[in-house]
């Protein structure tokens, strides 16, 4: 990949968290600090993340749904690295638009890549085509420009350690495409709830985002 900097656990901390740890998480021991772990505020908390994010079935090939599952210290499923550097770093290597870059350039930018058992893959979390309404997220080849770079926003977030995830391909700045969970599957209680990507859905004029759309981070290993 381009950019291989790896986001620490203290400047994870302290970037995407705003100094507040957590004790709860997910990974193999094999993965340790390397590691870290998504979750969505719609289905959990830093003291209780509940889901986090995962691969399907494990399979490390491209296209394999992105997913959200139980906690686990012992399901290499769960294992993704995070690798981070501005968004403007990004633009620099060639990865996003000059556009994106004029949006989000001082914003943080991470791609996350599988790796079970602390074993890179070169797949990282992304998107097959540029960003649609209710396209999937996949494993795609962590190098495929703009589609598996994510940018934190936390400009577009209300709750205090929580905050959107854009995707880099988006095109249209006042509504991009985010991380997303889809109604019918979280109200039915679905095992398998694959993310989705739509458009950031502000419910007042002063931008509040649905719990769906605010995401969390925990690094290192499930305690």
């Amino acid at each position: 990949m381009s950019i291989k900097r790896k986001l620490l656990v203290a400047a994870a901390t302290l970037t995407i968290l705003g100094g507040v740890s957590a004790s709860t998480n997910a990974a193999t021991p094999d993965c340790g600090l390397a590691c870290g772990s998504v979750f969505s505020h719609e289905l959990g908390s830093y003291t209780q993340p509940g889901p986090v994010e995962g691969v399907l079935g494990g399979v490390a090939r491209v296209g394999q749904p992105v997913i959200l599952k139980p906690a686990s210290s012992s399901d290499p499923s769960l294992d993704i690295i995070p690798h981070g550097a501005l968004v403007s770093a990004f633009y620099e290597a060639g990865q996003v638009s000059a556009e994106v870059n004029s949006h989000y350039g001082d914003l943080l930018g991470v791609q996350q890549e599988y790796a079970p058992f602390g074993i890179e893959t070169g797949l990282c979390v992304g998107l097959a085509k540029v960003a649609y309404q209710n396209e999937g997220l996949t494993l795609q080849p962590c190098d495929v420009s703009a589609r598996t770079v994510w940018i934190i926003d936390t400009p577009d977030s209300h709750v205090p350690m929580f905050f959107a995830i854009v995707n880099a391909s988006t095109r249209g700045f006042e509504r991009p495409f985010a991380m997303d969970l889809r109604r019918d599957e979280v109200v039915n209680e679905r095992k398998t709830i694959q993310i989705h990507v739509r458009r950031l859905k502000f419910l007042t004029d002063d931008k509040t985002l649905p719990d769906s759309q605010l995401w969390g981070f925990i690094p290192g290993v499930l305690n």
